[in-house]
């Protein structure tokens, strides 16, 4: 279990120092016992307020994290374990108003229970309004970076949490939609970690407190400074062109080929990563994605590592290239792997439909998109990734319809036929600039002088 902060220890940790300031709450004015006439609720709150300090669950206001100005939301867990009430709604709304009137991003720090029983389903309603509100501030523009501090269970993780753009954690904190009081007794507590939340695509990474400030830091700078265009980055690898088919596609196989972590750092100076589909899935190995600072300006990344890429590698791609288009932010994607995953897993996990999403997600893009082939293009399963009129080729890459074994085998070819199908396919970059798949085969940096 991570140290469980106070909201207001919390907010020193990740706020520039002397830059917080509380908002102004408006509340209404609590009934006796609460809305319910709850037995024993006011003497509950006000025990509450005196261990803690704090009037309510969470505490609002604006600061700079990292030299940029945020809403920041911190939940206080020592009130009635941090629980949604009428009046944790109203400041939350509160919030969500200041943020899109004053154009800042939106930073919930996450401590809490769920939603407060002694405020019967008018509590529960609370998840509405705040969905409400982080909708509106999706819709305005605004990014959402969640941290969830121990324990982040119930409406709480299902609204702020679950839901927003970019979801840090502390490690060992409880995260969950079930509480510990409520679930299954033979439920494996393993489950219900940070840790766990990430490995299932459900949060983007563990972060320890220390390096809490600079990771958000970097995350709202990132999210809030983008480029006009994602330009494509220079070759790494091959200068020349290969002479046929299948000297292409025996390049783009070579192990010591540069993959896409060798044109990220080249392309980047620094960069943070998206991890998980959102939909109980990641892909680490096959496809990595997220922001990267270039020329002090933020490009977004989606890019294949040269092995067949899973369902849930696609729907992360998707899910990133729809965040950097709210966000106005262009995309750079790599292009490099034999082909989708096609085995029976990757069937029951959806890979038709993850792939459809990312077409469509790239189709619907109104963000520039460039895309460059560093390796292997291998059928739909690359296409997906390419831009449509703006794809590149390094020249040790190829793109074909399908695998040259493959279509030999389809078209009852012997195996020594293999590379003269390499021939027909037409699959060098050069072909592929002549047919007019690609703009171009991009050079190597000029050396520096």
């Amino acid at each position: 279990m991570s140290e469980r902060l106070s909201a207001r220890q919390v907010l020193a940790l990740v706020c520039d120092a002397a830059t917080f300031t509380e908002l102004g709450y408006q509340e209404r004015e609590p009934a006796p016992d609460g809305p319910i006439a709850w037995q024993g609720y006011d003497a509950s709150r006000a025990r509450a307020a005196r261990r803690t300090g704090e009037e309510e669950s969470v505490v609002c206001g604006t600061a700079s994290v990292g030299g940029t100005r945020a809403v920041l939301i911190a939940f206080e867990f020592g009130f009635l374990g941090g629980s949604l009430g009428r009046r944790t709604g109203d400041r939350l709304e509160a919030a969500y108003t200041h943020a899109r009137a004053h154009r800042l991003p939106v930073v919930p720090l996450i401590a809490t229970g769920g939603s407060r029983m002694q405020e019967g389903m008018l509590a529960l309603t609370q998840l509405q309004r705040v969905a409400r509100q982080s909708v509106l501030t999706r819709e305005a523009g605004l990014p959402q970076i969640a941290v969830l501090r121990d324990p982040t269970t119930g409406g709480g993780w299902a609204t702020l949490g679950a839901g927003a753009d970019v979801t840090l954690a502390l490690p060992g904190a409880q995260v969950g939609f079930a509480g510990s009081r409520v679930r299954p007794a033979d439920a494996d507590p393993a489950a219900y970690t940070a840790e766990a939340q990430v490995a299932s695509g459900s949060a983007d990474a563990v972060v320890r407190p220390q390096e809490l400030r600079e990771t958000l830091g970097l995350w709202l700078r990132l999210l809030t400074t983008p480029a006009a265009e994602a330009p494509p980055p220079s070759a790494l690898g091959c200068a020349s062109l290969p002479a046929t088919g299948w000297e292409a596609v025996l390049r783009a196989r070579r192990p010591e080929r540069p993959r896409a972590r060798a044109y990220l750092d080249a392309y980047f100076t620094r960069r943070a990563a998206l991890s998980g589909d959102r939909c109980g899935g990641a892909d680490p190995d096959g496809m990595l994605c997220g922001f990267g600072e270039r020329d002090g300006r933020t490009v977004a990344y989606a890019a294949q590592t040269g092995t067949k890429t899973r369902p849930a590698g696609y729907r992360t791609a998707a899910r990133l290239i729809r965040l950097a288009d709210r966000l106005g932010i262009p995309v750079l994607t790599l292009v490099d792997t034999p082909g989708a995953e096609n085995d029976a897993g990757a069937e029951r996990e959806g890979a038709g439909t993850a792939i459809a999403d990312l077409f469509g997600a790239v189709a619907a893009a109104r963000i520039p998109v460039t895309t460059l082939v560093v390796g292997e293009g291998g059928s739909g399963g690359a296409l997906a990734l390419a831009a449509p009129g703006n794809t590149w080729a390094t020249p040790d890459s190829y793109f074909s319809v399908i695998a040259p074994e493959l279509a030999a085998a389809i078209l009852k070819r012997p195996p020594e036929e293999t590379e003269a199908t390499a021939d027909q396919l037409r699959i060098r970059p050069q072909d592929l600039v002549e047919l007019g798949v690609v703009r171009g085969v991009v050079d190597h940096p000029p050396p520096r002088g």
